[in-house]
């Protein structure tokens, strides 16, 4: 198994969508700001590593990052769980922003976030995830604090 992860890159963006995965990425902390952003602060799962001959455990190569939904309204939110995780996220009825000429966006969408016992709702133009350090090897879906630091909603990324 090697010892690093390449990163293809280190800002997501809405146009990657579809090769993207959070099934199982727990959510540390989420808030809201002044430009209308949802923050997210999630240890992403970039790999599952299969388990080795013999092995019945999976390995996961992690690293803290940052999600940030932009121009967000129309938020619902249900939780019954302490630790929200991830379990995927959808879009769906693609629609013209109302302040489209402002924000320079041709379309927003319905964002659906599906967790265990949780579910958040919203209207969204898109996303950037921002990777705040390189990738982990864990034996666990989740980093501790030691290994992925405090909670932060931070834009700075790797080099």
């Amino acid at each position: 198994m090697p010892d690093t992860y390449h990163l293809e890159k280190t800002i997501w963006t809405d146009a990657d969508f579809e090769q993207m995965n959070w099934h199982d990425c727990p959510i540390h902390a989420f808030s809201f700001n002044d430009d209308f952003e949802l923050l997210l602060d999630i240890d992403y799962i970039f790999k599952w590593v299969q388990p080795k001959k013999g092995k019945r455990y999976f390995n996961f190569w992690i690293a803290p990052c940052t999600l940030i939904f932009e121009n967000v309204y129309d938020i619902t939110f249900e939780s019954s769980h302490k630790q929200p995780i991830i379990d995927y996220i959808q879009k769906s009825n693609p629609q013209r922003p109302k302040n489209s000429e402002f924000i320079g966006r041709d379309a927003e969408f319905d964002w659906d976030i599906v967790m265990v016992s949780s579910e958040m709702n919203f209207k969204s133009v898109g996303f950037k995830q921002y990777v705040r350090q390189n990738p982990i090897l864990s034996f666990n879906q989740q980093l501790k604090t030691e290994e992925r630091g405090e909670v932060s909603f931070g834009k700075t990324m790797i080099t």
